[in-house]
């Protein structure tokens, strides 16, 4: 009897975690649907006002997307496709509809700040980079792309380990190819303490105030005016 006892725990038992791991795969699974409402919003935009081909291209989680991008890059023909919330991946999964069409000359991109903060890993951070890598230059072979390294912030400074080696890990990426550069604005943003600058930052301590975006256009300009 108690063999019995023991062999039918043991089959619940591995059931249950079967059903645990399956619903922990689900629960990993990105929900692209989240974002259809604003890249709807986009292809709409573009239908009134059709952007223009060899522009700059901006895209990403909120950090873009909350970029003034006339003020800050006067002249220059830029197109902002940042959607507040998004990681690597929704970016990746969104490139043919907010990033391979419009066919720019240089790609901007900053995100990853948002993955760590979810929970994923550096390696995963580093792993979506290279996809979103593979998905532009497989339709746009010459296009450059520029990534902008995750920011150490205030509000999310426990993760700062992580973060960095985020960066380590794209930064080492973005070396094994000529169209491929990480942009280290990071460092900068950091004060004599090692710790964020106040004074960059919105008072959520997370996003940037016009002197931390100065501090970005400061950074990224040299390289949007080289000529390909």
């Amino acid at each position: 009897m108690n063999k019995v006892f023991r062999l039918a725990f043991l089959i619940v038992l591995t059931t249950g975690v079967a059903k645990g791991q399956t619903r922990a795969v689900e629960k990993e699974k990105p929900d692209f649907s989240r974002w259809e409402k604003e890249i709807a919003a986009f292809e709409q935009r573009d239908k009134t006002n059709p952007p223009p081909k060899n522009a700059l291209l901006f895209v990403g989680s909120s950090s873009i997307r909350l970029w003034n991008l006339s003020k800050s890059f006067p002249g220059m023909a830029t197109i902002n496709r940042g959607f507040g919330g998004s990681q690597l991946a929704d970016s990746v999964h969104f490139a043919p509809r907010i990033v391979l069409k419009y066919e720019p000359r240089l790609i901007v991109l900053y995100a990853g700040d948002n993955d760590i903060a979810a929970g994923k890993t550096p390696e995963q951070v580093g792993a979506d980079f290279r996809d979103f890598v593979r998905t532009v230059h497989k339709k746009l072979p010459k296009t450059r792309i520029v990534f902008l390294a995750i920011k150490p912030s205030i509000q999310r400074w426990r993760l700062i380990d992580s973060i960095k080696k985020a960066n380590a890990l794209i930064a080492a990426e973005c070396k094994k190819g000529e169209l491929v550069s990480y942009l280290d604005v990071a460092t900068p943003m950091l004060g004599r303490d090692g710790k964020p600058r106040s004074e960059l930052f919105a008072k959520d301590g997370l996003h940037l105030n016009e002197k931390g975006y100065a501090l970005w256009a400061s950074i990224l300009m040299p390289i949007l005016k080289e000529r390909p």
